[in-house]
């Protein structure tokens, strides 16, 4: 795997707070082994791999608000955030457990996925990608922007991340036709970087969230899964379908006691 080396220094640990004995319980309960990119806040990311809980905490995060790509309804009692970037293999391998709880939880309205940009630095053309996903969303809305989402990560390329800038270009353009979206109106979005502010936002948010759990655990995929009352969980890495399924069955009967069948 591709790496930078980060501290592991259990200093660096974040405290959590107290919270109600059934969201700990949920956590406790749930064990998961996930592989992921780890990047600390405005720091070089290293990748590794590993086993941990998921984390019950003091989550420093923005709130979800309908400026954000919601798949779902907007008022789901779980709502899980996901920083994600879109050179990352293990996000690309974490989508298709994403498609699979939206299938399960999204028709009932139990659950909503919120995509949040998260591009890693050593990714030299995740930021260029960002854009492609924010200009997708410009020009077709809500529904453009999870076409074009699902569309690059099912045909992402093995080794994508190490494309030259021209293939990549040739890549976003090609996915963009492939949704639909009018290509020259595409072009001119991406190329104005229109949207860097708003990516340079979500990657500070996403590097203040992940400050909740030690710094060999932060990266991309790196989701928050905010509970019925509003709590947040920590959740690191490409976490498998019955991992995520089971976590939110725990929660909703904790929190509900109406857990999904």
């Amino acid at each position: 795997m591709d790496s930078q080396n980060t501290s592991n220094d259990n200093a660096n640990r974040s405290p959590f707070v107290t919270i109600p004995g059934a969201i700990i319980v949920a956590g406790a309960i749930i064990a998961i082994a996930i592989v992921w990119t780890t990047k600390p806040a405005k720091a070089p990311a290293a990748q590794n791999s590993g086993t941990q809980m998921p984390q019950v905490g003091q989550v420093n995060m923005a709130p979800v608000t309908a400026t954000d790509h919601i798949l779902g309804n907007p008022n789901a009692p779980i709502k899980i955030v996901e920083f994600s970037d879109p050179s990352c293999p293990y996000c690309q391998m974490f989508n298709p457990t994403m498609e699979q709880i939206m299938s399960a939880y999204g028709p009932g309205g139990q659950v909503a996925w919120v995509y949040r940009q998260f591009p890693l630095d050593f990714h030299p053309n995740s930021g260029t990608q960002a854009e492609a996903f924010e200009c997708a969303a410009s020009l077709g809305g809500n529904t453009a922007f999870w076409a074009y989402e699902k569309e690059w990560f099912t045909n992402f390329p093995q080794n994508g991340a190490e494309e030259t800038a021209a293939v990549n270009s040739q890549q976003l353009a090609k996915t963009a036709k492939d949704v639909g979206l009018n290509a020259t109106a595409f072009n001119d979005c991406v190329t104005s970087d229109q949207f860097k502010d708003k990516i340079d936002a979500e990657y500070t948010d996403g590097g203040n969230a992940m400050l909740a759990v030690p710094a060999d655990q932060r990266g991309t995929p790196f989701n928050v899964i905010i509970t019925p009352s509003g709590n947040k969980i920590s959740l690191p890495g490409g976490v498998s379908y019955t991992t995520l399924k089971t976590t939110i069955d725990t929660l909703i009967s904790a929190e509900t006691g109406n857990a999904s069948q």
